[in-house]
């Protein structure tokens, strides 16, 4: 009954997901941050974007090994956001699957204009972060990469009081 989420899972585990993401957004953070304070910067410290993006602070640095750091890091993020991404996915199966067995016509879609505006927006967010993280430096180009940063990161909180 993914539809009954606020009877069925209480405040209690609504806290304990909340304190994991928030935990698991600051652990995240805090390994890059440390990691990237502790590459030299070989190159200066001028970057072309109006933000700090990894991919640009480690064009910037001379380190291998800092650079190598950095990309565990990116790989052990899009782990955990992939399979954010499968933890999203399976429970919208749940809760498409819980709307086609609502008997209205009028309250499937209701249901289904509350759902897919957000399923949309994260779909946004997960698939151009992926992206301005692994893409090939070979389709890099300081305009496409301010562009992907923007989709990622202005574009879906915009959304938010639309949704």
């Amino acid at each position: 009954k993914p539809l009954h989420y606020g009877t069925l899972l209480g405040s209690r585990a609504c806290a304990h997901m909340a304190a994991a993401a928030w935990a698991t957004g600051f652990l995240n953070s805090l390994l890059h941050t440390a990691n990237t304070f502790s590459l030299p910067l070989c190159q200066g410290n001028a970057l072309g974007q109006f933000f700090c993006e990894i991919p640009h602070i480690l064009k910037l640095s001379c380190s291998h090994s800092g650079y190598l750091r950095e990309i565990g890091l990116i790989v052990v993020g899009v782990c955990l956001a992939f399979g954010c991404f499968v933890f999203i996915v399976f429970s919208y199966v749940q809760i498409f699957r819980a709307v086609l067995r609502i008997p209205s016509q009028q309250g499937r879609h209701k249901a289904f204009s509350t759902c897919l505006p957000h399923l949309a927006v994260v779909s946004i967010v997960i698939t151009t972060a992926t992206f301005a993280y692994v893409k090939p430096p070979s389709i890099s180009s300081p305009s496409f990469d301010l562009v992907v940063s923007v989709l990622y990161s202005v574009v879906p909180p915009a959304l938010n009081p639309f949704i």
